[in-house]
């Protein structure tokens, strides 16, 4: 028998959890047997109404259910399995199952009303997203309305674009998730990739909207010859519409680009194969060392004059959305300098 702490206080939840747990799927006392894809599982009444407010309102609210002693369910077996385990134990190991009875799992704890069941589910998702799972992921967090879990989905994606357009789950993507991704400004890979993943999606599910679909395509990023021998070929896109885009992109100013986002990183660094590709002393600029420099070495500078160049100029590694510039100023005197800044794709 276990003693009591100093406080007066026993706990024996770990034994508790233990002993209730053999009750589930067990026959003994039991007085209700729910029917999934013609398996039988027993179970407790009274167990399911304390732990969910939509059990006690199926076997205790007066639904024809209460009066039922077998209740045929439409639900995936594996994961009514886990959430009964859940139910009587309180216990469930995420890692121990196939992931699709996970995201099973998930669509009952959202239906059956068990919301920490849900949040330990989205955080233990978030933890193991792969290019495999992803997509399913995307779908399910849009379908339960988990926010937090659908922007680290897209978070992922957006680091692996290019991954992401080739992958088989790809085509599986519900027609809501794709244009959710595509509808992204950082979702950023070349267009014609874009365009040539989503025909193969609109292949895959025919009865989707597929002009809805490909309106969310920017048309207008590609060259002429890949509209003319990738695009036209298709069938997909009317010949108005090719012939807006070709207009839109010869006309307009400024077009709808892509870029990688990368919150908290600094994108012009070598890491991301940016470099400096004009001025003296480029080498200095994007090495990091804000430090070890004076008159004559260790920062990257551009002389003005009357030719009208371009001054010191930065090649990012990738067309990249730019919230944020922060640079280190010439400060060794107490001169004063007017510096212009100028970003363009």
């Amino acid at each position: 028998m276990a003693d009591p702490n100093p406080w007066g206080e026993i706990e024996l939840t770990s034994r508790f959890s233990e002993e209730m747990s053999q009750l589930c799927i067990n026959q003994d006392y039991s007085d209700v047997v729910f029917v999934v894809d013609g398996v039988k599982l027993p179970a407790h009444r009274v167990i399911l109404a304390a732990r969910s407010e939509y059990f006690r309102a199926m076997l205790f609210g007066g639904m024809s259910e209460s009066s039922q002693n077998e209740i045929e369910l439409k639900v995936p077996l594996e994961a009514f399995r886990a959430l009964l385990r859940y139910i009587y134990s309180g216990h469930m190991s995420l890692s121990q199952m196939r992931e699709e009875d996970v995201l099973d799992t998930l669509g009952l704890a959202n239906q059956y009303g068990f919301t920490e069941l849900e949040k330990a589910i989205s955080g233990y998702l978030r933890k193991i997203l792969s290019l495999d799972n992803v997509c399913a992921v995307l779908d399910a967090a849009r379908l339960y309305a988990f926010d937090n879990l659908m922007n680290v989905c897209h978070t992922f994606m957006d680091r692996r674009t290019t991954d992401i357009l080739k992958h088989e789950s790809f085509k599986n993507l519900s027609q809501q998730s794709l244009i959710g991704l595509l509808e992204r400004d950082s979702f950023s890979a070349p267009e014609v990739s874009i365009f040539v993943a989503v025909h193969e999606w609109c292949t895959a599910n025919p009865d989707a909207n597929i002009d809805l679909v490909v309106s969310h395509v920017r048309l207008p990023l590609m060259d002429l010859k890949q509209l003319f021998s990738v695009v036209r070929p298709s069938g997909i896109i009317g010949n108005d519409r090719l012939l807006d885009a070709i207009e839109k992109k010869t006309t307009s100013k400024f077009l709808p680009y892509r870029g990688a986002l990368w919150p908290e990183e600094n994108v012009a660094s070598p890491q991301f194969d940016s470099k400096t590709i004009q001025g003296e002393q480029r080498s200095s600029l994007l090495d990091g060392d804000t430090e070890s420099y004076d008159m004559e070495r260790g920062y990257t500078r551009h002389t003005i004059n009357e030719n009208n160049d371009q001054g010191i100029v930065v090649e990012l590694g990738a067309i990249s959305i730019i919230n944020h510039i922060k640079i280190l100023l010439w400060d060794k005197d107490v001169r004063s300098y007017c510096y212009y800044v100028e970003a363009k794709a």
